[in-house]
């Protein structure tokens, strides 16, 4: 997908493609990722290319602008951006070090990159005070029960009835 604010711009990565095309081995494959899936937007302004980059999420996004730092802080959802005209996909891919597990098909909305924290296993740590149990026990049940989760709200009431004993 390419988003331009140039109307000219657009035409020329148009024909840029289409022969570039004719010299890739794998033409068939990348021909058939365009056609399926490529598209050419225009957009308003940079603000309006950011909030339709956001919206589809890229995996890759190139920030293929003068000064893409600029525009940076309004990326929300990408899993690896690239910045410049010297900055293709091929360098983040190959060398520059990144990890190149990323979130595709829009998952970039609510998922990151691998990181070495997805490595670290963690656990939910939960200590209520007698005034904390208390205060929220009957909410406890209420949801026990609203879930039909009968043995859940009896491990909250039976420490209710202890307190009130």
């Amino acid at each position: 997908v390419f988003v331009t604010t140039s109307h000219k711009m657009a035409l020329a990565v148009m024909a840029e493609v289409k022969k570039a095309l004719k010299r890739l081995k794998r033409r068939a494959i990348a021909e058939a990722s365009i056609n399926n899936y490529g598209a050419v937007i225009i957009a308003d302004d940079i603000n309006d290319a950011a909030r339709i980059s956001n919206r589809i999420a890229p995996e890759h996004l190139e920030l293929a602008i003068e000064k893409p730092l600029e525009v940076l802080g309004l990326i929300r959802n990408a899993g690896a951006i690239f910045l410049g005209a010297y900055t293709p996909e091929a360098l983040g891919d190959y060398v520059a070090g990144p990890n190149h597990t990323l979130p595709t098909g829009g998952t970039a909305r609510f998922s990151s990159p691998l990181g070495v924290e997805d490595f670290i296993k963690r656990s939910s740590v939960i200590g209520f005070s007698k005034e904390g149990f208390n205060a929220l026990g009957q909410a406890a049940i209420d949801f026990a029960n609203l879930e039909g989760l009968d043995a859940h709200a009896e491990s909250v009431s039976v420490r209710l009835k202890k307190k009130n004993s």
